[in-house]
Parts: C-alpha cells; sequence; structure tokens
C-alpha cells in the first residue's frame, strides 16, 4: 500500500477491535494492538486487491487509469 488510511481502533475486554475509516468493511480483531494492526493491514490488502480486480473485470477492455488527488 502505498498511501495512508486511519485506523479506529479500540480495546473491548480481553480483544483489541478496529475499523479502517476509509473503506467500509474492513475491520478485524486481535489479541494485542499489534496483532490488530497486522491483521487490519492484511485486511485492507485483500480488500483493494479484491477491488481492483472487480473494477477491472468490470471496465473489461480499453480502459484508463487516473490518479485522483
Amino acid at each position: 500500500m502505498k498511501r495512508p488510511f486511519n485506523a479506529i481502533i479500540k480495546k473491548d475486554e480481553d480483544w483489541w477491535i478496529g475499523w479502517i475509516e476509509e473503506v467500509p468493511g474492513v475491520n478485524s480483531q486481535g489479541r494485542t494492538r499489534a496483532e490488530l494492526l497486522s491483521n487490519l493491514r492484511s485486511a485492507l490488502r485483500e480488500a483493494l486487491e479484491m477491488n481492483r480486480a472487480d473494477a477491472l473485470r468490470q471496465a473489461e477492455s480499453a480502459y484508463e487509469e487516473a490518479i485522483l488527488v
């Protein structure tokens, strides 16, 4: 991943739980804060890869990519 994302995290009893603010549906949990952050990175990477694959499948051919800033 080349850009930062914001994680909302909190300790909930024995678990750490978190969500990626910018990508709905990307959330995870871990026994430790470090494990949660690692799990969130993995979940985010997978979600972005699936979203890209879906977009490319929908575009089919003769498409262009544009960077939004």
